[in-house]
């Protein structure tokens, strides 16, 4: 289980690990919208935040939170929290807090449970001197809950919406392509028929129907 928060922003869901155990769950399975917080140099639970799922689904691969675009209030909600879930930086009147998306979160076999390193400095950013705000975090913590998470069976559904999700936009977009391919060969074909339509017939009537005319041009024939 997790123990899960509402933030002031609806379209993004708080959650952390109860202990180093489920911690590892988390990094196991969490997913590409996902974004960890830290107390940076101590101690502390890990603290997600998982952001809006794309409009248009990509291959995880290809996707990465974008960290500018969340809310300050959000930030401000998920660093209390962070830092009020430390043993040492709950009585630190400031601490730094570290964050970078899921995604970036290195394991290897010989770190403890729980522990983690980055695969990209790069892509690490800080919230600097963070003091405690009493009423944003009472605020919060009124709202924990803790929901029975299957974390695997939770993420083996998402991808199998944002696959679902996938084919049906490349199914649309084949089916664009084609409307349109028929469309243009409507069109060629309509101005080919134009084009013979504006043909003059190349020849000259030279009888008016007497018999006068057709024995002139039995004679111009011979």
């Amino acid at each position: 289980m997790v123990y899960t928060f509402t933030c002031s922003d609806p379209r993004y869901e708080i959650y952390m690990g109860r202990d180093k155990f489920e911690n590892e769950e988390l990094i196991a399975h969490g997913w590409p919208e996902d974004v960890w917080f830290h107390v940076d140099k101590l101690s502390s639970a890990h603290v997600y935040l998982r952001m809006p799922l794309p409009e248009r689904p990509l291959p995880d691969d290809k996707q990465d939170p974008d960290l500018k675009s969340i809310p300050q209030k959000v930030l401000d909600e998920v660093a209390q929290l962070t830092k009020a879930n430390s043993i040492e930086g709950c009585k630190q009147p400031h601490v730094d807090i570290v964050y970078t998306p899921w995604s970036n979160l290195r394991k290897s076999a010989h770190m403890d449970i729980g522990q983690v390193g980055f695969k990209d400095e790069k892509r690490v950013r800080y919230i600097k001197n963070v003091a405690r705000d009493r009423e944003l975090l009472k605020a919060l913590e009124k709202t924990q809950q803790e929901p029975k998470v299957d974390l695997k069976a939770a993420r083996e559904q998402r991808d199998r919406e944002q696959l679902r999700k996938r084919k049906e936009e490349m199914r649309k977009r084949r089916q664009a392509e084609e409307e349109e391919a028929k469309r243009k060969e409507e069109e060629r074909q309509l101005r080919c028929y134009a084009s013979l339509q504006a043909v003059e017939p190349e020849f000259t009537d030279k009888g008016d129907g007497t018999i006068e005319s057709c024995r002139a041009i039995e004679e111009d024939f011979l």
